[in-house]
């Protein structure tokens, strides 16, 4: 394994001037070389650099080379020891190796070459238990990211709906997942961007790797850094240890950045240069870092509005807007809702006990007729409360409690929530709508998936508008039943 022997310093201590001098003269040009001429001095280096090999002299005044090496230790447990010695007490640096105090010793007047030799074996093994540490640092973190449904193929999972703004975005999906580019999914909040984000990367080539995400919202700037970089031992009050950062964590996979127009300027240059240059250092750290992440962040803001106002940096914008996907809201695609209802109900009868046999039509009339301004994660909070609600495997629509009306960023007044009344067909007055229906009906020859496709949505919303409007007995017997009770 080739290693870059000046990226990982060595300190030599020594009471004698001459001796540091004739060291640093030999070494200086192969090595990054620190120097003390005491161990005190010595254990501060330690403390502020990342010092790989520490050599030492042992007879030293105040503190030996091994009582300096056990501090050095302490002070810093990675870094291999070496002790040169001219008193050839053998039985002594053997103890001294057995107990780990030490982990080479060599006799003086050293040979420059014969000491570089051994330098640069115990640089290798530090290099490799490095590796193994950061490894299985890896391995610890992707149990917390990975997905049990990583290796299949294509599984948009619970993306759910049929709808055209849906079908628009998954065929977006699959033309984006296996390339490398940069993704960015705008959408309201709870319109399923972090479903759409772990979409991408399981049908990537990335799908082996993790899929490691941060929400950028929810942490402060400080804690934003060093949860993105990582941080050194040291680098402030409470970083008792090293710490991976997320861009670390999800080397070789994606990494999903939510609410990424929520990130503070100081910390935006930093995340540009990682996407430009693919590397950086850990706060408090000097080693530079580099990894293969493909970057997939998501934000409900409008990040242009951000830039022009000096809020957001322009230049990440663009690195960051590659490959735009837009989320519909709920509103915009309510032939989706009934299918939703069912994949909820799916999911929550285990957790909530309560298996549900049939769904009202004043339920989803109800849920058809709302305004959905949590979208998607709303409706799923809904439809769950309302199976706890719920008697008998029966959806009804007393079972429904909406939430209170929430206002709009920036808005001072709270607006009472809307009545639950079904709303019209898009484009149509409420008094035509039944008309509308019968036109699309007749022109698709009684078709009723025809039909729906005509009026913009899907049959099991067609369905229950048919109901509403007590036209199911104008139609053909097999168009006279619910899509969910037709035979396969």
């Amino acid at each position: 394994m080739t290693l870059d022997a000046r990226n990982y310093p060595i300190l030599y201590v020594d009471d004698e001037e001459d001796n540091l001098n004739v060291f640093r003269f030999n070494f200086r040009s192969s090595f990054t070389v620190f120097t003390a001429a005491s161990g005190e001095e010595g254990l501060e280096i330690l403390r502020q650099k990342p010092i790989s090999v520490v050599i030492s002299d042992q007879r030293m005044p105040r503190m030996t080379g091994l009582e300096f090496l056990r501090e050095a230790r302490r002070v810093r447990p990675q870094a291999l020891p070496i002790i040169l010695t001219a008193y050839r007490d053998v039985d002594v640096l053997v103890e001294a190796i057995r107990l780990g105090h030490i982990y080479r010793f060599v006799t003086k007047p050293w040979n420059a070459e014969e000491l570089k030799s051994v330098i640069l074996q115990v640089q290798e093994i530090y290099h490799l238990r490095e590796e193994n540490e950061r490894l299985e640092a890896k391995l610890r973190a992707y149990a917390g990211y990975l997905d049990e449904k990583s290796h299949q193929e294509f599984n948009f999972g619970n993306i759910v709906g049929d709808s055209e703004g849906l079908a628009r975005v998954l065929h977006q999906i699959e033309r984006v997942a296996p390339t490398s580019s940069t993704v960015l999914i705008r959408g309201e909040t709870g319109t399923g961007k972090e479903l759409v984000a772990h979409a991408i990367h399981l049908n990537s080539p990335r799908c082996d790797g993790p899929f490691v995400k941060v929400n950028c919202a929810a942490l402060s700037p400080g804690v934003l850094e060093s949860e993105l970089f990582g941080h050194e031992k040291g680098a402030f009050t409470g970083a008792v240890a090293r710490r991976m950062g997320r861009f670390e964590l999800a080397d070789g996979g994606s990494l999903f950045l939510d609410e990424v127009g929520d990130i503070p300027p100081e910390i935006q240059v930093k995340l540009l240069r990682v996407l430009q240059e693919r590397e950086f250092e850990r706060v408090g750290g000097e080693e530079t870092i580099k990894v293969d992440v493909r970057v997939i962040s998501a934000t409900h803001r409008n990040l242009e509005a951000l830039v022009s106002s000096s809020v957001f940096r322009q230049d990440l914008y663009y690195r960051l807007n590659v490959f735009p996907i837009e989320l519909p809201p709920l509103r915009e695609r309510p032939g989706d809702i009934p299918q939703l209802v069912q994949h909820f109900i799916s999911r929550f009868s285990p957790i909530t006990g309560k298996y549900i046999l049939r769904v009202e039509d004043n339920f989803m009339e109800q849920l058809l007729g709302y305004h959905w301004p949590g979208n998607v994660r709303e409706l799923e909070n809904l439809v769950e409360r309302a199976m706890v609600l719920s008697s008998e495997g029966v959806l009804t629509g007393e079972d429904l409690q909406f939430n209170p009306a929430i206002p709009q960023e920036g808005t001072a007044q709270i607006t009472p929530p809307p009545v639950m009344e079904p709303r019209p067909l898009p484009g149509l007055l409420q008094d035509e709508e039944k008309k509308g229906i019968l036109k699309a009906i007749e022109a698709s020859s009684g078709n009723m998936a025809a039909a729906a496709r005509l009026l913009g949505m899907n049959r099991s919303t067609l369905y229950y508008r048919l109901k509403k409007h007590d036209l199911l007995h104008l139609l053909p017997y097999k168009w006279s039943r619910s899509p969910e009770e037709e035979a396969p």
